[in-house]
């Protein structure tokens, strides 16, 4: 458990956002939109990945990237959120670049990296080349390291569940997985392996986290990841607009997980609630980081939608349309609805 002012925080269950990084028209860091809009989701129960995909990380400096980490926990920390968890994404080219960037999180008040692999020279790291890489930087980091499988953005790379698996054993201070591959199937099968008793012959570093979490990296699939895999929440972009009802979901659905009777009419919440999820969530997936950026820009009073080039600004065309779309302005009559009773 990383312990601040007698407080302690425990990676558990949950749901994350990966926070975008805001920059102002110069395209320098803007720290203070960034701070109010970590505190505001963390508020109502979204916590912050700092550096993700979502926060453009490859293209910000080792020193961009730690002092959004340190403004992040400042933030919490000011607003009394000491026991919100911080994950930072911490992946560069190189090994030697992610250890580096792994100790300034935590330097920084992270309580946990998440680390991709690196994708350049994609076509040389096979099976036993990825494996050393996380074996490296997990015992290296001082503090807890979660894989992220994007292929995506990392070169094509998709680990496999062999692959996962395997590390999670060996590596002790590997602390769990995001997949950003959308396979429900890998899914099951890691938590087959690691969210079961025999696991606990392979206990975990540090006390940070305690268990082994397996994350989705959509929130399009969280229910039924949840309710029949086995899963433990998800890290997911949808989760800066629409925080309220993420969360409404994963308890939801880990209520019908939990319970060895549930309810036919929770698993219908939860089931119709994930119907509304899917549909914002296959929206804001094709308006991707600057479609998101638009929409809080004019529905959360952000200052602007800048993106670090060479990633172009959304259009007012493409975030007119967006914000017409079924999905998106389905869900967020559910989020105002809950909003207006809490």
């Amino acid at each position: 458990m990383t312990a601040t002012n007698g407080h302690t925080r425990t990676l558990k269950p949950g749901v994350w956002a990966p926070i975008p990084t805001f920059f102002d028209e110069q395209e320098n860091l803007d720290l203070d939109t960034f701070r109010k809009h970590v505190v505001k989701l963390a508020k109502v129960g979204m916590q912050p990945v700092i550096c993700g995909s979502m926060g453009e990380a490859f293209h910000l400096t080792d020193d961009e990237r730690s002092t959004l980490f340190k403004e992040t926990r400042k933030a919490l920390d000011e607003a009394g959120l000491h026991d919100t968890v911080v994950i930072a994404g911490t992946g560069g080219n190189s090994t030697r670049q992610t250890i580096r960037l792994s100790k300034l999180a935590a330097e920084a008040g992270a309580d946990v990296v998440i680390v991709i692999p690196p994708g350049y020279y994609a076509g040389a790291l096979q099976k036993p080349a990825l494996k050393q890489f996380f074996l490296d930087v997990q015992e290296a980091s001082p503090i807890p390291v979660m894989i992220y499988n994007f292929p995506g953005a990392a070169g094509g790379i998709d680990m496999d569940s062999d692959l996962i698996n395997s590390i999670a054993l060996e590596g002790p201070n590997i602390c769990g997985v995001k997949l950003t591959c959308g396979a429900v199937g890998k899914l099951t099968r890691i938590t087959g392996k690691t969210a079961v008793k025999s696991f606990s012959q392979h206990p975990r570093k540090s006390s940070v986290a305690p268990e082994f979490l397996t994350l989705g990296g959509f929130a399009d699939f969280m229910a039924p990841a949840v309710i029949g895999g086995k899963g433990h929440g998800a890290i997911m972009g949808l989760g800066n607009i629409y925080p309220r009802s993420l969360v409404k979901l994963f308890e939801l659905s880990d209520k019908v997980a939990q319970s060895s009777s549930p309810s036919a009419e929770d698993l219908k919440k939860a089931l119709e609630l994930q119907d509304l999820v899917s549909e914002a969530d296959a929206s804001f997936t094709r308006g991707g980081i600057a479609g998101t950026k638009y929409y809080l820009e004019k529905h959360s009073g952000h200052p602007n939608r800048r993106m670090r080039r060479p990633i172009l600004d959304y259009t007012n065309e493409a975030g007119s349309a967006l914000e017409k779309e079924d999905g998106v302005t389905g869900l967020m009559a559910y989020e105002k609805a809950l909003e207006k009773s809490q």
